[in-house]
């Protein structure tokens, strides 16, 4: 399967400002999305997305513009999307990172929170740190930080994160309103 095509943040703020903007789905968990997110966007957390794919796609037009932090997420539900019938789906090229790049690029803020791909690097930095520091007294706990490079070492050919997707279902990630019943009936109210 190929992966979505993709559109840059300039053309996506023209279609916008111009009264012809798609519909945004935003990936991220509720608590990235309450930090900072494109106005009008839906937050459709990914794995959300991908439980109940079907029922969203009933609810969406070929106009689909997918948004995330940087691009990865977004992908995935691209292709999750095409599965069940939605092959004109667009990712947003770099995410919220290169939306906010732009000068002025209009956005919505709340809370500052970490976002994922941080509590990531935090979480895997501890693990590793801790396994070398503590296998000066117990030896073979260095075998810990190995398994954490491998992980992160397929993490990065795979484009995947495991451990990203289990801090994902944390409730520090998860405060905000982003239930499939929510979701589907902001769908149905709104106009394309």
């Amino acid at each position: 399967m190929s992966a979505p095509t993709g559109m840059d943040a300039a053309t996506l703020r023209e279609l916008i400002a111009g009264g012809r903007g798609p519909r945004l789905l935003d990936v991220r968990t509720p608590a990235e999305f309450e930090t900072v997110h494109i106005p009008g966007a839906y937050n459709v957390p990914l794995d959300l997305l991908r439980e109940h794919r079907a029922e969203l796609r009933a609810h969406l037009d070929d106009e689909v513009v997918l948004v995330c932090r940087s691009g990865a997420r977004a992908t995935q539900a691209g292709q999750t999307l095409a599965e069940v019938g939605l092959p004109n789906v667009r990712v947003l090229d770099g995410g919220m990172l290169a939306w906010q790049q732009q000068a002025a690029a209009p956005v919505t803020r709340g809370r500052p929170r970490w976002d994922l791909e941080r509590q990531v690097r935090l979480v895997a930095g501890g693990i590793v740190l801790v396994s070398v520091l503590a296998s000066l007294l117990v030896p073979g706990l260095q075998w810990v930080a190995a398994v954490m490079g491998a992980g992160l070492t397929v993490a990065a050919l795979t484009n995947t994160c495991a451990m990203g997707m289990l801090l994902a279902r944390l409730p520090y990630n998860r405060r905000g309103s982003c239930d499939l019943d929510t979701i589907v009936g902001q769908l149905r109210e709104a106009t394309p």
